[in-house]
């Protein structure tokens, strides 16, 4: 078993170890991606877990060191009964051990997720405080938790049929295609590539129709700039893409931004940094409990900061399938 003084070097579980139920609900498993924020996840993380203990948490910790490895880690730990992680990294990081825990977990069981936000976006974990790390360390140590729903997809690719999950959002056309591009393009140039993909985003912007169907209703075929579907409020750091959302709600928030040329989206970027945005004439906006997607092609799929291309295929909520500690 791993004891909290003496966390592995190695990423992978110790091949002897032997967690059952009653000792995972006395202790977290932390899951750290030390590459996270441009390497400042593994320069910071070391003072926080030594913070997490003397406030008496048991901690054991597993390092990743390449793209998937957070989701493999926990689906190891869940089947060997570990019940409670954090999360030590960005959204994507967030993203990998929730698809580590989903689809294993069930109704009868509902695990627990905190967070150390010393990524990039650091989004999620905005929807209750903009103290990062500071709150989740209090939040840990007074043993917090908050229900939050899970987003459930299923979609088509390459290998077949499949579904992920998520808990910050999903989205598609111009916000897809402008993650897409810079992960595959930009992503070595930190911000600046962001910039650039936004600047390229902005001079290739297409108005393409995404049909989708909200809660069973008439199939929406009209072009649009670009499509989310919510479960926080924020995404890429501070950007209030969908302040109607709720964590708790047990509904997707759907943003839908319609015809909006070049310059109009210039302007109206500023906006989504307050919210603002939900006024304008070309968006709309609602709470649902489930979408259907007809599309007949894989396309760029924004989820949780990370650049997918999938055919989507359903999305629904999964409400308070998860505790987090906030």
């Amino acid at each position: 078993m791993l004891t909290p003084q003496q966390p592995p070097t190695s990423p992978e579980l110790s091949a002897d170890s032997n967690v059952d139920a009653a000792t995972s609900t006395a202790s977290f498993l932390a899951v750290v991606n030390p590459a996270a924020g441009g390497g400042r996840c593994g320069k910071l993380f070391p003072a926080a877990l030594e913070r997490l203990r003397d406030s008496g948490i048991e901690v054991d910790v597993v390092e990743t060191s390449r793209a998937g490895q957070a989701t493999e880690l926990v689906r190891a730990a869940w089947k060997e009964g570990r019940r409670h992680f954090i999360g030590a990294g960005g959204d994507g990081t967030g993203y990998e051990i929730i698809n580590g825990m989903f689809p294993l977990a069930d109704a009868t069981e509902t695990p627990t997720l905190g967070f150390l936000p010393m990524g990039t976006g650091n989004s999620f974990l905005r929807d209750f405080s903009e103290e990062g790390a500071e709150y989740s360390i209090t939040s840990l140590a007074a043993g917090k938790r908050s229900p939050c729903d899970v987003m459930r997809l299923t979609y088509d690719d390459a290998n077949g049929p499949g579904e992920l999950h998520f808990i910050n959002l999903m989205s598609i056309g111009f916000v897809a295609d402008v993650n897409g591009l810079r992960t595959r393009r930009f992503k070595r140039w930190g911000e600046f590539g962001y910039i650039i993909s936004v600047v390229l985003g902005v001079l290739w912007l297409k108005h393409r129709a995404f049909p989708i169907r909200l809660d069973g209703g008439e199939v929406d075929k009209e072009p649009v700039a670009f499509a989310c579907f919510n479960n926080s409020k924020f995404t890429g750091g501070k950007i209030m893409m969908a302040p109607h959302a709720s964590v708790d709600s047990g509904k997707i928030a759907y943003l839908r931004v319609g015809q909006l040329g070049r310059i109009g989206l210039l302007r109206a970027f500023p906006s989504l940094f307050s919210g603002a945005h939900l006024t304008h004439p070309a968006t709309a906006h609602s709470q649902v409990q489930r979408i259907d997607f007809e599309f007949d092609e894989r396309i760029d799929v924004m989820i949780d900061g990370e650049a997918l291309q999938l055919v989507p295929r359903t999305l629904e909520v999964l409400p308070s399938a998860l505790n987090v500690v906030a």
